[in-house]
């Protein structure tokens, strides 16, 4: 159920406009007192369709203070819509109180409050205003109440209130099974607090809805079958994005400044342009393009933040672009307009599907190459996006029949990342150990990966490696308490000891990095592998047992250890995996010879070869992006 939740202050009396002069004589009804609801509301409407929203509010407002109408609630609810859609919240929230003031436990106005006090920052009212709904006695309509509680458990799951959040999902699910926008948040809001399985069973949601509810990210992190990655992406495709326009918009908007001719422009579009993995990756890649043969646009609608941290490295990246278009608040036909009018011979997604993606700028096709790189690995099934930049080992033949996207190769790796990330120094390794709680002589195994992508096999796994090399520790995040608790209750059930995981805090980037040093292993998840963490492991030494599958997402990590130097360090089965870490674990001295490679070799590998990568890539996109112009007239 779809509410209007924004809101505007009630007009003046009287001469505030030619439109509200139109509506003498609505409002001479209205002031009679004898003008029904069913009148007003009619009145209302005709003015609404006219154009004089202004004026229909006015009449509601003008009603409600000569009316004794036992219906009063009604007319505040529809004055407050109006409200609300003018955009002035303050007046929009005193129309709705007031009608509850006529009214207690009328509905609609309690969602629609609850939206506007969640606008101006008022959680916990809004939440109250929800609550009262799908708790209310006698029950609202199972919509009105599916409503509260859908509402109620996205404002809890963006407050990492998680078990509440899941609660309510489940109470949602419980009352109408077929909601596969609801089933989608529950399996990764399950994912976050490492509560497996994913799919407990709820309600009657079948095994089917799970699996055809569940999202792209989820299922990268749940299944390295390519093609439930496919599906996953095309059911989303499918339901939330824009159909393809008949024509390319690149053929129908002119650049500005004539045909395409000269330096090559190169468009990177993204959300995420900050203290993201993407924008931690990318800003040597901005900054050692060609200009010569380049020209670099950002094209983005990354949210500003107060914090140093942030504002540093976003300004680093600004800094890296010839020109910024800022899209924050244009719609997608509006923003893919600016592109196709700045001339971008190839435009880089660098979000694919991901949280504030924007395939609806992509399906318009306002650039004549559109290329996917970094931010989702792996197939988006977004018309319109025609290549994926990739190595052979992330997206080998196997896989082809499962991308809507053609291959870019890279010679070595997919993966560009920064030489000039920041480190922290740590002088003692033995005390800087100590104050992270880490035993000094102890073999420590780490994986730094968020929570969502640790899965039941992969933990197990972990806890039979732990068990298998004496002395030894796992160091963690821990995204949310309840994660860490459930990670601890596995622990029990393998009969580890609880003392052997230890958690890891946030820290700062810098402080992030160093901290590597300490680990002696990094254990990597799977299917969903480490990407900017691997690449910060071995940057900074720390060597890695990886999984590699089927997928792009499951074989990152191979890859760079292929590039790195490292293969040996590459799996394909869970019992290799198993049996190699513990190998390494009871040979800490091989584990040394590793760190002292990487020491000396890692940073001068073709992994970290900035300038060969950025040569790579330009080579592919100045071939593409020829093809595609236009032959000049003779």
């Amino acid at each position: 159920m779809n509410l209007a939740v924004a809101a505007v202050a009630p007009a003046a009396p009287a001469g505030v406009s030619a439109a509200v002069s139109q509506a003498v004589a609505p409002l001479a009804a209205a002031r009679s007192g004898k003008m029904s609801l069913q009148e007003l509301m009619d009145a209302a409407q005709a003015l609404q369709h006219a154009g004089q929203a202004e004026a229909a509010a006015l009449l509601y407002e003008t009603w409600l203070t000569h009316s004794t109408s036992p219906l009063r609630h009604v007319a505040c609810f529809n004055w407050g819509t109006l409200l609300s859609a003018a955009g002035r919240a303050e007046a929009a929230e005193a129309a709705y109180q007031q009608g509850l003031a006529h009214q207690p436990g009328f509905v609609p106005a309690q969602l629609n409050l609850g939206h506007l006090l969640e606008r101006r920052g008022d959680i916990e009212g809004a939440l109250a205003q929800w609550r009262a709904v799908f708790e209310a006695d006698p029950p609202a309509t199972v919509d009105l109440r599916l409503h509260a509680l859908n509402n109620s458990a996205r404002l809890l799951e963006m407050q990492r209130r998680y078990p509440e959040a899941e609660a309510l999902m489940r109470r949602s699910l419980e009352l109408k099974a077929h909601q596969l926008d609801v089933i989608q948040h529950y399996v990764h809001i399950r994912q976050k607090q490492c509560a497996w399985p994913h799919d407990l069973t709820v309600g009657e949601v079948t095994p089917n809805q799970f699996l055809t509810g569940t999202s792209l990210l989820a299922m990268m992190g749940l299944s390295d079958d390519p093609a439930l990655q496919l599906l996953s992406a095309q059911r989303f495709v499918n339901e939330k994005v824009p159909r393809a326009p008949a024509l390319a918009l690149h053929t129908q908007v002119a650049p500005t400044d004539g045909p395409r001719s000269g330096r090559i422009r190169v468009g990177y579009l993204s959300g995420d342009l900050h203290m993201h993995a993407v924008g931690l990756l990318t800003p040597e890649l901005f900054e050692l393009h060609d200009r010569s043969r380049f020209e670099i646009w950002g094209f983005c609608w990354t949210p500003d933040s107060p914090q140093p941290v942030f504002q540093k490295q976003r300004q680093r990246i600004l800094h890296a672009l010839d020109h910024l278009v800022r899209l924050g608040g244009v719609d997608d036909t509006t923003a893919a307009k600016l592109i196709a009018q700045a001339g971008i011979d190839v435009l880089v997604d660098l979000q694919g599907l991901t949280s504030g993606a924007r395939p609806g700028i992509l399906v318009q096709r306002p650039a004549p190459v559109q290329v996917s790189y970094l931010g989702l690995p792996g197939t988006s099934a977004v018309p319109g996006i025609d290549w994926m930049i990739a190595d052979r080992f992330v997206m080998p033949p196997a896989l082809l029949p499962y991308c809507t996207e053609k291959p870019i190769y890279l010679p070595h790796c997919y993966q560009v990342s920064d030489r000039q990330r920041e480190v922290a120094p740590l002088s003692d390794p033995k005390s800087h150990r100590q104050r992270y709680g880490l035993p000094e002589d102890a073999f420590v195994f780490c994986s730094f990966n968020n929570n969502h992508k640790f899965t039941a096999e992969m933990f197990g796994a972990w806890m039979r490696i732990v068990a298998a090399v004496p002395n030894s520790v796992l160091w963690l995040l821990a995204d949310n308490d309840t994660a860490r608790e459930n990670m601890l209750r596995q622990a029990d059930a393998h009969g580890v000891a609880r003392e052997r995981l230890v958690f890891a805090p946030r820290v700062s980037p810098a402080e992030y990095l160093a901290r590597f040093t300490l680990a002696d292993l990094m254990l990597d998840t799977f299917p969903f592998n480490a990407g900017t963490t691997a690449s910060d492991a071995l940057w900074m030494g720390t060597p890695i047992v990886t999984r590699a599958g089927r997928t792009y997402i499951s074989r990152m990590a191979g890859s760079l250890l292929g590039a790195v130097g490292l293969p040996d360090l590459v799996t394909d089965n869970l019992a290799d995996y198993e049996k190699l870490a513990i190998t390494l674990g009871r040979q800490p001295a091989r584990v040394a010879s590793y760190k002292r490679y990487l020491a000396e070799h890692g940073r001068s590998s073709p992994l970290f070869d900035l300038p060969q990568i950025v040569r790579d890539i330009e080579a592919q996109f100045e071939t593409l992006a020829l093809a595609a112009r236009p032959a000049p007239v003779a």
